[in-house]
């Protein structure tokens, strides 16, 4: 296994009367994160909110290129991010002990945090597909070029770690500074991870490590 420290490249916020960062996803153009009553779009530029939707957002966000996907306790709800309506809702098969979530390869993947595990579901009905076991409580949840990323959080120690989709075994780990959390995961498709922060308010932007290139 290949193990580093992270490198934080940037820290946005902490954002006025936002008490918390829960998920956290990118829609190409905004970070969106989760802050209990509501799902706010951060500009990367400019550090500040560009708009806010208000939805309960307890835990894990996605984005499939048209929809937000945000847990709300047991639930997930498809939202409609052009008007902020919530379409339809599913069961979040943690039954509320669910944290990151993802979008991928027409799937939902969902962490199930204090289980270590991480579920692909089914957008559509909340079934279950497949199931991969963690080493560690499992924050947010994240797919990119292939590679399934996921934050933890255990014992006040966060990391973000390459995970191996078929076995779960641990292939690549980024930690965190001492007393720093993960509680939401994205990657903008680029060498950008986008971390919440928990209580601290915040979302990090963490440098995805580099790739050789083939020739």
């Amino acid at each position: 296994m290949k193990r580093s420290a992270a490198e934080i490249i940037r820290e946005y916020g902490p954002f006025a009367g936002v008490d918390s960062v829960h998920g956290v996803t990118y829609d190409g153009t905004n970070v969106w994160f989760a802050s209990g009553d509501k799902l706010n779009a951060v500009d990367p530029a400019s550090g500040k909110i560009a708009r806010s939707i208000n939805v309960a957002a307890h835990a894990g966000t996605a984005f499939d290129g048209r929809h937000l996907f945000q847990i709300a306790e047991d639930r997930i709800q498809k939202i409609d991010a052009a008007t902020g309506q919530v379409l339809t809702t599913i069961p979040a098969p943690g039954g509320g002990g669910d944290s990151g979530l993802a979008w991928a390869e027409g799937s939902l993947w969902v962490g199930q945090y204090r289980e270590r595990k991480i579920h692909q579901v089914d957008p559509e009905t909340g079934t279950v597909l497949r199931t991969i076991e963690s080493k560690r409580f499992v924050t947010g949840v994240t797919w990119v070029d292939g590679e399934l990323w996921h934050g933890t959080w255990e014992n006040d120690e966060s990391d973000v770690r390459r995970i191996d989709p078929e076995t779960g075994k641990v292939l690549e780990q980024l930690d965190l500074p001492a007393g720093t959390v993960v509680t939401g995961l994205e990657s903008d498709g680029g060498d950008r991870f986008f971390c919440g922060g928990g209580s601290r308010g915040n979302v990090r932007a963490v440098r995805r490590p580099r790739r050789a290139t083939k020739r």
